[in-house]
């Protein structure tokens, strides 16, 4: 019965169109005063407590380290290198848009991000030589999903936040080294859909690059591909943790900015700052929210009751996983990636803990989730952030990107139901 009226509440305030992270909030408070007698000093404590965690300092780091990359001139760099390397292939603007995207999400952890980043110097490259618009839209737009798959991802941090407390939780550095194979894989399957569409309807190809000029894209583009050493490296060979990875990134994303390609003036760094912080406390504030409303679902068993009545049903692992992905891809229709694994991560992950499911691959799956939520709508970002640089409607945008979705599709049920994609690189050097 409470769990009925705590859902429905944050229901009925969420389609009023108010923000995630007040529906949280006023929900959490409105049970709290009306329907137990939990003191009020303990909710303040929680609030404060939610976000005293280290590891959420990785967060705005990496929104920092992404916006300098953003406008520093790292992307467009990363776009000459692929296209050196893939641009004679069938589409190959498009396979050079896939692979950027990839590389470019190695960087910085966000896939608005990398749209962003990605598809405006790309997409009008693709428009001149005789793309359809549709075809350049559909590339990017998921894409640019790769940006929390594909580690470092301020997703994966906010997974381990959510399921911090659990014994069996993942670290961060375990989901990063988890996140590499699938993240290259998927980016195999978009670009295979890309390839294969290209050559279906003969669209152009470039002029195969000579070795001299990959060489010089490869130099050219050296200090932003250094950045994926830096970061990845140090925290794999255990010379500073996630948070300091996310440091040292955002300190060498502004030294690379502005004193090496020198495309950013000095006197634009306030802007990207500010920029930063901004969406640094919108996250951190939900995040306070998330937590105070895991607090509320603990202390009322609701994800241990959850769990035992799915172990009475007998259910599966199989079932389980299946009923799990079609409630994220149903939340995906209607909350951003965020609040989704703030939300239900800590209500799933106990049950499948229970049923013996690995905590990393749990966590792999629901980033996949996450990805394919980010570009269907009605509320996918990825969409909404392509739509503002192709000037494309979401309508017309959801056709564009069907292709490339059902490839994310079958790649969710290969990631769900094949979990030594996901595991057996961390195995092997020793993560787990």
């Amino acid at each position: 019965m409470n769990a009925a009226i705590i859902f429905g509440l944050l229901l009925a305030l969420m389609l009023t169109g108010m923000p995630i992270s007040i529906s949280l909030g006023l929900t959490v408070l409105s049970f709290l005063f009306f329907m137990t007698d939990v003191p009020i000093d303990a909710v303040a404590l929680k609030l404060f407590t939610g976000i005293e965690k280290f590891e959420i300092m990785a967060i705005p780091f990496f929104i920092l380290a992404g916006n300098f990359l953003t406008h520093g001139g790292v992307a467009r760099r990363m776009i000459n290198f692929a296209t050196s390397m893939v641009g004679h292939w069938h589409g190959g603007l498009g396979l050079a848009g896939v692979m950027a995207c990839a590389l470019f999400a190695a960087v910085s952890g966000s896939s608005p991000a990398t749209v962003v980043a990605i598809g405006s110097i790309i997409l009008p490259a693709m428009v001149a030589q005789g793309f359809p618009k549709n075809f350049g839209a559909g590339i990017i737009t998921t894409s640019g999903a790769l940006g929390i798959l594909i580690p470092p991802s301020i997703v994966m941090v906010m997974y381990c936040v959510a399921t911090t407390g659990h014994p069996q939780a993942a670290s961060i550095g375990q989901m990063f080294i988890a996140g590499v194979v699938p993240g290259i894989l998927l980016a195999c399957f978009l670009g295979f859909t890309t390839w294969y569409r290209a050559r279906k309807f003969g669209y152009p190809r470039l002029p195969k690059a000579s070795f001299a000029q990959r060489m010089h894209a490869l130099r050219e583009s050296f200090w932003g591909l250094l950045l994926i050493i830096v970061v990845m490296g140090g925290i794999y060979s255990g010379i500073f943790t996630p948070t300091e990875a996310a440091a040292m990134a955002a300190v060498y994303a502004f030294f690379v900015a502005v004193f090496i390609y020198k495309d950013m003036p000095l006197r634009r760094v306030p802007k990207v700052l500010l920029d930063s912080a901004s969406m640094s406390a919108m996250l951190l504030y939900i995040i306070t929210n998330a937590v105070l409303f895991s607090f509320l679902m603990t202390s009322e068993q609701i994800p241990q009751n959850m769990a035992a009545w799915i172990l009475d049903q007998n259910m599966g692992v199989w079932v389980f996983l299946l009923v799990v992905n079609i409630i994220l891809l149903a939340a995906g229709n209607f909350m951003e990636p965020s609040s989704i694994v703030l939300i239900m991560a800590p209500i799933l992950f106990p049950v499948a803990m229970k049923l013996g499911i690995d905590p990393v691959h749990f966590g792999i799956l629901i980033i996949v989730n996450m990805e394919v939520g980010m570009c269907h709508p009605p509320v996918g970002l990825n969409l909404y952030v392509a739509s503002g640089i192709t000037k494309m409607g979401i309508t017309e945008l959801t056709v564009a990107v069907w292709p490339w979705l059902l490839t994310m599709l079958i790649f969710l049920g290969l990631v769900t139901y094949v979990p030594a994609l996901t595991l057996w690189f961390p195995r092997l050097l020793g993560f787990m």
